[in-house]
């Protein structure tokens, strides 16, 4: 199985308080947290400090740390948890440390003792369904196996069986063992940790090494996880697929399954496929997504083209996020479904879960896949897409449209249903070409039907650093029979030179004099005001955002329903 290498020598002998001498130069909140959690004391103790300095503890780490040249902090996770980003003075990849209390309390030699006795009870632990009560059982019965003083216990238990001598453990030795025990019976092993981290978006594992991480702040970091040879790795595979009752084996090496929060998980097993020994990967599920707002933080986007998209979604127009993989499509998507009117009513066709709006009238429908012979129990995304028109949606999302699926989707915007979903491609002739070509095939007299393509890319900023823009948004408008070519209007760029947001649309968009002043009673002479609605709801948002304050994504759309239930917007 895995095992954690830090990127330092620890001190065999740890402290689990914080000594005079460092407490003097620990900054105050993380001398705070120290003081609450005895294994990070012990921790931040052993670390080289005269080589890479003090940390810095952030209790919410700021994207803004991102942009450092020198990264060494500290940050809490879920269940009392923290972890150390870890600098590399060689320049490659900075070091991600889980610090858990196994990671300065070495128990390794107690654990065989401890799993052999909790073999007893094997058949009442597999039993329990709830996780906690398996938790409360465990905890239980790790009690009457361990102490901190010299016991001996005589008689029988409960359920009959003889009591043996308990093991005599450290009050820290305990407090791992209870902590491994429960991460490894009731969570995910090693890499609980990282699924009760946020600011990860994806774990990797390319076999024999350590595991890699995309983190929302950090960016490409080396977990401190590490497989030490393919027996490891593969046996961890296997032990994987258990866990997600979705078996690996020789005959079945590749498996696509959904974590309970919701993550999606990749494993490739055995090392006739894969030289390096078994993979896996987790896309990880945001519990909360990002808002609009937050995308402007992060320069992703401008407030006028969050209020132009407004507009458009608030009067249904049907809208594609085009790009390439891991460029944010589902990120952005997710975030401007807030435009979308309160009372609609949305369905969500999806093979894997990811797509997540803030309106209460919201049906969620994912794929299904047999992965076996009984190949007619699957439901695909064209059975739940011509399904979903019969559930008289205002707006239907597609997680994203790979194939025939879209044909039936392009029939839902001509019959007035609202459709929104990401798409792979790099240009909206590329997307066009794609739309039309084998094996989608789509009619090109039907391609007017979508009225916006949203062009988003992760780029790299004159800087040097990475970055996700919207790179344009374009309208489009028709297709020409005689010349055989298609129109669309530039309505947003990203110009890469000064990374500002330019607007070709200005007094010249399609859909803002055309669609969107007439549906909102604008005359057609005066169809040039609609323009002022864009620079009015800018300064709103703006307002919103930088004045009171509304960064949430639910905050956002509950502020967002208010303001059209006062007429506001």
């Amino acid at each position: 199985m895995a095992h954690t290498i830090l990127p330092f020598a620890p001190d065999t002998t740890p402290r689990f308080y914080v000594d005079d001498s460092l407490r003097e130069v620990l900054p105050e909140a993380l001398l705070t947290a120290c003081d609450q959690s005895p294994f990070l004391a012990a921790y931040v103790q052993q670390l080289p400090l005269e080589d890479i300095g003090v940390p810095e503890y952030h209790a919410k780490p700021p994207r803004s740390l991102g942009q450092k040249d020198y990264r060494n902090f500290i940050y809490p996770i879920k269940d009392g948890l923290f972890v150390h980003i870890f600098p590399d003075t060689t320049g490659a990849r900075d070091h991600y440390i889980p610090i858990e209390p196994t990671t300065v309390v070495n128990i390794d030699h107690l654990m065989p003792q401890i799993d052999e006795r909790l073999v007893a009870w094997a058949e009442e632990i597999g039993r329990t369904e709830d996780k906690e009560e398996k938790k409360a059982l465990l905890l239980q019965l790790l009690d009457g196996i361990c102490t901190t003083q010299r016991a001996y216990s005589n008689g029988k238990s409960s359920n009959g069986k003889s009591k043996i001598e308990r093991i005599t453990v450290t009050p820290e030795e305990l407090q791992a063992v209870q902590y491994r025990v429960i991460r490894d019976k009731i969570g995910l092993g090693v890499l609980q940790p990282l699924l009760l981290d946020n600011n990860i978006e994806d774990i990797s594992c390319s076999g024999v090494g350590h595991i890699f991480i995309e983190h929302k702040i950090f960016k490409s970091v080396q977990s401190s996880i590490c497989f030490a040879d393919l027996d490891d790795v593969d046996n961890f595979a296997v032990w994987l697929g258990e866990w997600i009752k979705s078996p690996v084996t020789v005959r079945n090496p590749l498996v696509d399954a959904i974590l309970p929060d919701g993550s999606r998980i990749n494993i490739v097993y055995g090392r006739e496929i894969s030289k390096r020994g078994s993979n896996f990967t987790i896309r990880k599920f945001s519990g909360t997504p990002t808002s609009v707002f937050e995308l402007v933080e992060f320069g992703s986007l401008n407030y006028t083209m969050a209020a132009y998209l407004s507009l458009m979604l608030e009067a249904g127009m049907n809208a594609f996020v085009v790009g390439a993989t891991a460029s944010g499509k589902t990120t952005l998507l997710n975030a401007i479904t807030t435009f979308i009117r309160p009372d609609a009513k949305i369905v969500t066709i999806e093979d894997t879960p990811e797509v997540q709006v803030p309106h209460k009238n919201w049906v969620q429908e994912s794929t299904r896949s047999s992965g076996g012979e009984k190949k007619g129990s699957d439901v695909g995304m064209f059975e739940l897409l011509k399904a979903a028109l019969r559930q008289r949606p205002e707006m239907i999302i597609v997680g994203e449209i790979r194939s025939v699926e879209a044909v039936v989707a392009f029939q839902a915007m001509q019959t007035g249903h609202g459709v929104m979903s990401t798409f792979h491609a790099a240009t909206v002739e590329k997307l066009i070409q794609r739309l039309t070509g084998d094996p989608i095939n789509i009619p090109k007299t039907y391609i007017d039907n979508l009225n916006l393509a949203i062009i988003q890319s992760a780029v790299r900023l004159a800087d040097g650093k990475s970055a996700r823009r919207v790179m344009s948004i374009n309208e489009i408008i028709g297709y020409d029979p005689v010349s055989e070519s298609f129109s669309f209007l530039e309505a947003f760029r990203w110009n890469p030179a000064t990374d500002v947001f330019e607007f070709p649309g200005y007094m010249n968009s399609y859909l803002l004099e055309q669609v969107i002043a007439l549906k909102r009673g604008i005359p057609p002479h005066r169809r040039k005001e609609i323009y002022d609605e864009v620079k009015r709801r800018a300064k709103i948002f703006e307002k919103l955002h930088k004045e009171k304050g509304v960064t949430d994504f639910h905050e956002l759309f509950q502020v967002l329903a208010e303001a059209r239930r006062q007429k506001l917007l």
